[in-house]
């Protein structure tokens, strides 16, 4: 098993928040990351494909092909935007980074046409990250 990973890198603003808690509530548990005006990262985003490498090409995916993939499903929505009000896969969800992590799983998870998805994994900051190996 080979296992091929495409890296991209997306800024965007959210805030931790869940309204079925207090303001006072979502602080206690979020901290300064449920501050009502939000905050941003600088994401990092890594999405690998596992599979067999096929004779005829020598690849398990095309690269190119997995860009254009991540581009037009994921960053295109994601880059720049409020993660709370402007992307509709996360429309309803607390955007932690573990929610962000399997909403993009399952946006990516039907739309790789050579090998399997394997994992994606997010990073946060520097030092937190999550990663999602499907369901």
């Amino acid at each position: 098993m080979v296992y091929v990973t495409r890296r991209e890198v997306f800024s965007a603003s959210h805030r931790l928040y869940n309204d079925n808690l207090t303001a006072e509530e979502n602080v206690t548990l979020y901290d300064k990351c449920s501050n009502p005006y939000g905050h941003g990262h600088n994401f990092i985003l890594e999405v690998v494909v596992s599979g067999e490498i096929d004779r005829k090409s020598g690849y398990v995916i095309d690269l190119k092909i997995l860009k254009k993939i991540i581009h037009e499903n994921i960053i295109k929505k994601v880059d720049h935007r409020n993660l709370n009000h402007e992307v509709d896969f996360l429309t309803g969800i607390i955007p932690t980074a573990e929610n962000i992590c399997v909403a993009i799983w399952n946006e990516l998870k039907n739309k790789i046409p050579m090998g399997k998805l394997y994992s994606v994994k997010i990073c946060e900051t520097e030092n937190n990250y999550v990663e999602y190996k499907g369901e």
